[in-house]
Order: structure tokens, then C-alpha cells, then sequence
């Protein structure tokens, strides 16, 4: 026999039952189902900064006096240091400062008076404005010339180097083989400077081979 306290009961659970279909399913800010509709994935992705215009990325150039340095023997050449392939690659940040990073083929060639061996070839890297340096940085490269060969290659990927923001939009890539004045002086092409010219295509940074 069913007693009131068994009728009381069922009622109040068909009230409740009755009250959760009326009310709409709510979803909660952050919980794991509503992170997998907006986000693909249960947790929430950290936030992308905003997109950074292009920047300015100067071609490469050679140095004065900086595309070769010669080691004599007497009156024949032992070797010849020289740069191959120059790249660049530049990224806004955004303080409106830019990081440039470059890349360096160096060669070794033996002269009449060289022989095979291990040779450090030395490379500065220069950001100029106005004609006036304003980062540098000197690399070292370890080339080896093996026996029965002529030349040998080896790449150097610098460091990054930063462009204040008051320069970002103007300013030069200088490489020299050496780390004296030879190598660090102005760009040897007499080239008219570019105040606005185009950039790199890329959303956040650009880079190719130089020139």
C-alpha cells in the first residue's frame, strides 16, 4: 500500500524533474565541452597577439674592402677567404623594434702556396643608420679543406641583431669577411638609399637570398 510520505516523494521528484526540462541548458564559461565547440580542443589556447605590419628588410650588402682577404706566402697565395650566398631575415616586434638575422656562405680556397688543413674564417655583421653602426656582431666559421680538394664551404647563421624602432624603417645589412675595419665599413655598391621601400611578404617577418 502506497502511504503519503511515498506519494510526497514522487511528487517532489516531478517537480524537480519538471523544473530542469523547463530550464534551458546553460553553458559554463571555460568548461571542457564548451572549450572543444570554440576551440577545437578541451583547453583554451593561449592569446595570439595582434598581426604586426611587415618590416623593412634590406637586401644584404658586401662591405668595402670585406668580400675577400687574401694570406700570402712570399709572393704566391696561400688562401683565399671569400663570401658566397648572403640571407636575411627580418621580424617586427612590437615595440616597433626589428630583429634581423642573417645567414653567411664563407669559402676557402687555397692558393699555389696553400695545403689542405682547418682554417677560421673570421666575419662581421653590421646594422647601420645614417651611417652610423648601431648593432654589430663578429662570427667565426670553420671551414675545412680536405686533402685532394681545392675549396671548402661552411654557413654561418648570426645571431639575431636589433633595429631600435627610430631606425626600423631606414637602416643597412652590412657583411665583410675579417673583423677590422675592411670588413665593418660601408656597403662597397654605391646604391641611392631607399627611405620606403617595399618589404618582405610576410605577415610577421620576411627574408630571402640576398642579392
Amino acid at each position: 500500500m502506497i502511504g503519503l510520505r511515498d506519494i510526497s516523494v514522487g511528487v517532489s521528484g516531478l517537480l524537480v524533474a519538471a523544473s530542469l526540462a523547463a530550464s534551458p541548458a546553460r553553458a559554463e564559461e571555460g568548461n571542457v565541452f564548451s572549450n572543444l565547440l570554440r576551440f577545437g580542443g578541451t583547453t583554451v589556447p593561449p592569446s595570439q597577439p595582434p598581426s604586426l605590419d611587415p618590416p623593412y628588410c634590406p637586401t644584404v650588402e658586401v662591405a668595402e674592402n670585406g668580400a675577400a682577404l687574401r694570406a700570402i706566402a712570399g709572393s704566391a697565395v696561400r688562401t683565399q677567404f671569400s663570401l658566397g650566398r648572403l640571407a636575411r631575415e627580418c621580424a617586427r616586434r612590437q615595440d616597433g623594434s626589428v630583429t634581423v638575422k642573417v645567414g653567411v656562405e664563407a669559402n676557402v680556397l687555397l692558393g699555389p702556396a696553400g695545403a689542405p688543413g682547418r682554417f677560421d674564417v673570421p666575419v662581421t655583421i653590421q646594422i647601420r643608420h645614417d651611417g652610423k653602426v648601431i648593432a654589430s656582431r663578429n662570427e667565426h666559421s670553420s671551414v675545412v679543406v680536405g686533402p685532394g680538394e681545392a675549396q671548402g664551404f661552411a654557413t654561418i647563421v648570426a645571431d639575431e641583431l636589433l633595429v631600435p624602432p627610430a631606425a626600423a624603417e631606414d637602416y643597412e645589412i652590412t657583411v665583410g669577411i675579417g673583423s677590422g675595419k675592411g670588413a665593418g665599413g660601408k656597403a662597397a655598391a654605391s646604391k641611392s638609399r631607399r627611405r620606403k621601400p617595399a618589404v618582405a611578404a610576410t605577415s610577421a617577418g620576411g627574408g630571402d637570398a640576398a642579392q
